[in-house]
């Protein structure tokens, strides 16, 4: 479960106001918040660095490095990219790069002109760019269908053997022969509103329809929700920084260096 926007936004707005330390607009915690979102996606990396080399527990639910992978599986997804210059273009919001697959794309018996794809998959070998060019041009070792590899540049994969590429060509409006498995970046996070009759901020929750502002509506935190305390911490961090109030910044910074002393120890 994510985590939802209006839930942060409003406890920052109420530990600000109680305190009487100001207050965040909507367009100042949208920057921030995204900015949070992001570095504690960051975290989880090397997190995942940390755990793989400590012994974890064998109690349910304590082992932080399958608790860890839990909450990047939102961001795992999959994709077929699109076959242009030469190339496939990876998605946009790719992070890292995980698996890439193939699947034959062979014309139909009988039937001349139509194409069908095969209901098996190969791996595909990641190579580097001295690695790719040895092997493509040797006859020996020369890149099959069963033995695909590929290389990563400049936002693009290039595949070997080339006739790899024509099931893309040829099927435009369909998934593609080459299947990629990565992880995504978060999606900016949005406080979407209204403008009530005495024009106080009125919350839009996301699939709101009529004017809201910004127009791409409201988006929630996609981070796992057992990160919400950290969260709003965070960005109350931040908050004492955008009005300058260095109490806020001293005590947010002890809230997180404590909660980075438990998860690691």
């Amino acid at each position: 479960m994510a985590i939802n926007v209006n839930d942060v936004y409003q406890t920052v707005l109420l530990i600000l106001n109680k305190e009487q330390r100001g207050y965040m607009t909507p367009y100042e915690f949208n920057k921030i918040a995204t900015q949070v979102q992001r570095e504690t996606f960051e975290r989880y990396f090397d997190d995942l660095n940390i755990y793989a080399r400590t012994p974890q527990t064998e109690v349910e639910y304590s082992d932080r490095l399958k608790n860890t992978e839990e909450k990047l599986e939102t961001f795992r997804t999959s994709n077929y990219p699109l076959y242009s210059n030469g190339g496939f273009d990876i998605p946009s919001n790719l992070y890292r790069l995980g698996g890439v697959t193939f699947r034959d794309f062979l014309e139909i018996p009988g039937s001349p002109g139509n194409y069908n794809f095969s209901s098996s998959y190969v791996e595909v070998q990641q190579l580097d760019r001295h690695e790719f060019n040895l092997v493509t041009r040797s006859k020996l070792t020369a890149p099959t269908k069963s033995f695909p590899c590929y290389l990563y540049e400049n936002n693009k994969l290039f595949l070997s053997p080339s006739t790899i590429n024509v099931g893309s060509i040829l099927s435009p409006d369909q998934d593609g022969c080459i299947l990629i498995d990565y992880i995504k970046k978060p999606s900016n996070v949005v406080w979407g509103y209204s403008i009530g009759n005495v024009g106080q901020y009125i919350y839009a929750p996301p699939g709101t329809s009529g004017v809201v502002i910004p127009s791409t509506g409201s988006v929630d935190f996609e981070l796992h929700n057992s990160e919400q305390t950290e969260v709003v911490i965070n960005i109350l961090f931040y908050a004492g920084v955008v009005i300058r109030d260095p109490q806020i910044v001293q005590v947010a910074t002890q809230k997180i260096q404590q909660e980075e002393q438990l998860e690691k120890s």
